[in-house]
């Protein structure tokens, strides 16, 4: 099942002057640049398709651009678009509590985050890093800076060239 251009574009009519995203397979990889560019828009409107998607003439002719969360088909676009919504969300200033905690993350500078320890200092035989409970924080900061690189290149390699 295809869905078709007529009611699609009698819904996407009234939208003009938001930005339009249709979501499917064949769009751009999803990227936090990109949600941080519409986070920054008055207005955002995402079309999610079903079964086969949308006439070719709705991504042709009335959506701004098209997004894709990977290399993966779903029966419709209703989880690509709250996985959307939730990132452009928490860009919005005064959703998130502490407006560092949105700087400060995983993709900043193309890179993966840190990893993350809590107390206490040692459990079941593991412990936090020492340099972390050293108060140097030139030490923990240069710390952070290699395991963000370390991390991307074992986990993301695919990054490297982002920014």
């Amino acid at each position: 099942m295809v869905m078709m251009i007529e009611p699609l574009a009698r819904t996407l009519e009234p939208l003009a002057g938001s930005h339009k995203i249709l979501l499917t397979p064949a769009g751009a990889p999803l990227r936090q640049s990109m949600l941080k560019d519409w986070a920054e828009l008055d207005s955002l409107s995402l079309v999610c398709g079903r079964y086969e998607g949308v006439d070719e003439r709705v991504a042709q002719h009335l959506v701004d651009e098209e997004v894709s969360l990977g290399d993966f088909v779903m029966l419709g676009g209703e989880v690509a678009a709250l996985a959307i919504l939730e990132g452009v969300v928490r860009l919005l200033p005064g959703v998130v509590g502490n407006p560092d905690s949105v700087v400060h993350e995983s993709f900043k500078d193309g890179l993966l985050e840190e990893p993350h320890y809590t107390r206490p200092a040692e459990f079941g035989g593991w412990a936090v890093p020492e340099v972390l409970l050293s108060g140097d924080h030139g030490k923990i900061d240069e710390w952070r800076r290699q395991q963000r690189a370390k991390r991307t290149k074992e986990r993301r390699p695919d990054l490297s060239d982002e920014g």
